[in-house]
């Protein structure tokens, strides 16, 4: 099992950094439905850590910045380079002093935060890639590409200063000295940030990472090269024990520790004398830092570690890279089911565990009802569990896909399709336990995605493909029984294929593509609602007084009646695949889109 948060992969490949980088030091409702927390999502790599004012700060890809009090718990933050047109994807270097925390990135970004939650852009002098910051002796300073360094006193007004390096990686400050490192094993030193001299390098190796304790600057790099020095002048090569590229350096404790490549931690009371840790991960770790009695390592996958002691480490946030399809609520527990099988829960909603599934093929719906869990999907795949933990794989005698599955009447109703020679064909299975299951007549030559129960009868939505005008258009259909058994086709007003609906307050609601929304009494009678958006709606459910229906592109609509509708902010970018409430929570799943893929996202409302 896998405690689950955040996640990504993926590294500063376009600069050719092994495994690694650098280490320096809506609408008018309100209340529930309405305001979204982030809990679970995965972003290619987190490059950077860093503590101060009683808060870890990291930073990554797509301009992702996440805070935590305790290592443990972490927060999304709302980063100016949430807007697509800011042109930043990478956040590469983060520090703390003089009350603010700075961060730094790709075409020369420079962003501050009083308290990590709030944050500004501010104007920088260059759009050269910014790797590393540091703070010390009343000034900030910032390297990067082609030998760029910046210098500010307040982290608002910053000066550029060319060095005679190509790259600089890292830098930091002790013993009253700046030192930067970089590529071809550059070291250079400033005692004011301002003139600084290049130093004589036992090596031409990249070194990524710079740190200073216990009376020792420590440097580390490709090859697994360590670096020390006394005094920031004269340096000595160490023996590592390890070939994996070594990206980021801390101090704290009375101990240096060093991450890199291939989930590598060394850790060293004096910098020469050095012991490889077991980190329990093979992903590659890029930053470090020390605070609050812990050490905190972040990197690819989106990978969070701690430790006390830089010996025995916890994951913290592992994330999944598969992308989820659909949520339930049932017996104090919420599961969440998605690709390759993907199975997570949570008590809370806010902390997740992968758990262990018979499943290699996508999960697609979930359900709870009589004591069961039931998840169903492609190639006809139905799992059963009790708890939500251990699952069992039913036999089912059906390749047919599975898209949705509700319980009511004393029935678990599954709905999906299968193809045929001259199209697709609607699917329905009924079982009275989940473990026996009957293939019914269907009735409809489409495509059935989700139902439910409500008002004693079952109802199935999905989509037919029609003939307009000389080429082929989906079309809503509907499924109404109240056996679970015999079925009639109803008229959908619907232009749209119909992809999710619910039951609440007396209101049946089916949404579907181009902003579809459909409400009814008596599940035969239908009408169609003013969405106010085009994007497809792949989900609804009703919860605590609020229809909330969630789809592409993030969107979240929320209705108190179902006819008038509200969307509300969203912190997700692309698709919201399903939506359940329980425990006093709403929780919706999906997949967001990386720098470098897909990842799994969780969000929770309250």
């Amino acid at each position: 099992m896998k405690r689950l948060g955040l996640q990504g992969a993926g590294l500063f490949a376009a600069h050719n950094i092994n495994g690694g980088g650098s280490e320096g030091g809506g609408g008018s409702e309100s209340g529930v439905g309405t305001t979204w927390t982030l809990r679970m999502m995965g972003f290619r790599t987190l490059y950077r850590v860093t503590y101060g004012n009683g808060i870890f700060v990291a930073a990554g890809d797509r301009g992702a910045i996440f805070t935590s009090p305790d290592g443990v718990t972490w927060t999304r933050r709302t980063s100016p380079t949430d807007d697509w047109l800011s042109g930043v994807n990478w956040l590469s270097g983060v520090t703390y002093g003089n009350g603010t925390f700075v961060v730094v990135g790709d075409g020369g970004a420079i962003f501050t935060s009083p308290d990590g939650v709030t944050w500004t852009r501010r104007a920088s002098p260059t759009r050269d890639w910014l790797y590393g910051a540091t703070y010390g002796n009343g000034t900030f300073v910032v390297v990067g590409e082609n030998g760029t360094t910046l210098t500010s006193p307040d982290g608002v007004t910053w000066t550029q200063r060319l060095l005679p390096a190509r790259r600089l990686f890292g830098v930091t400050y002790g013993n009253g000295l700046f030192v930067a490192v970089g590529s071809d094993g550059a070291i250079l030193t400033s005692p004011d940030g301002v003139t600084w001299t290049r130093r004589a390098s036992p090596t031409s190796n990249l070194l990524y990472g710079v740190a200073y304790g216990n009376g020792t600057f420590v440097a580390v790099g490709g090859g697994g090269a360590i670096l020390t020095s006394r005094d920031g002048v004269s340096w000595t090569e160490q023996t590592s024990g390890t070939d994996n590229p070594l990206n980021g350096v801390a101090y704290g404790n009375g101990t240096f520790v060093a991450v890199g490549g291939g989930g590598a931690i060394l850790t060293s009371r004096d910098g020469v004398n050095w012991t490889e840790q077991t980190s329990g991960t093979s992903r590659g770790l890029i930053g470090v830092t020390y605070g609050n009695g812990l050490f905190v390592a972040v990197g690819g996958g989106g990978i969070i570690l701690t430790s006390p002691d830089g010996v025995s480490w916890t994951q913290r946030a592992s994330g999944t890279d598969n992308f989820l399809s659909s949520v339930t609520y049932g017996n104090g527990l919420f599961v969440a089911v998605g690709s390759d099988g993907a199975i997570l829960t949570s008590p809370d909603g806010v902390s997740w565990t992968e758990q262990t599934s018979p499943a290699k093929a996508g999960l697609i719906g979930v359900t709870y009802g009589n004591g069961l869990f039931v998840a169903v999907g492609g190639g006809g795949i139905i799992l059963t569990s009790r708890d939500g933990v251990n699952w069992t794989e039913q036999t089912l005698g059906t390749n047919n896909w599975l898209e949705g599955v509700t319980y009511g009447n004393g029935l678990f109703v599954a709905v999906g399709h299968h193809v045929g020679s001259y199209g697709h064909y609607g699917t329905i299975l009924t079982s009275p336990d989940g473990t026996t299951w009957t293939q019914r007549t269907s009735g409809t030559s489409g495509w059935l995605e989700g139902a439910t129960y409500g008002n004693g009868i079952f109802v199935a939505v999905g989509g037919t493909f029609v003939v307009v005008r000389d080429h082929y258009s989906d079309s809503g259909a509907i499924l109404t029984s109240r056996d679970g058994v015999n079925w009639t086709k109803q008229t959908s007003p619907a232009k749209a294929g119909l992809n999710g609906v619910t039951y609440g307050n007396g209101l049946f609601v089916a949404v579907g593509s181009r902003g579809t929304i459909l409400t009814s009494r008596d599940g035969v009678n239908w009408t169609e609602q003013t969405s106010g958006t085009g994007n497809r709606l792949n989900g609804v459910t009703y919860g605590n007084g609020l229809f909330v229906a969630v789809g592409r592109h993030g969107t979240i609509l929320t209705s108190r009646d179902g006819v008038n509708w509200t969307e509300q902010t969203s912190p997700a970018k692309a698709g919201l695949n399903g939506v359940t409430y329980g425990n006093g929570l709403f929780v919706a799943v999906g997949r967001d889109v990386g720098s470098y893929g897909d990842y799994g996202i969780i969000l929770t409302s309250p």
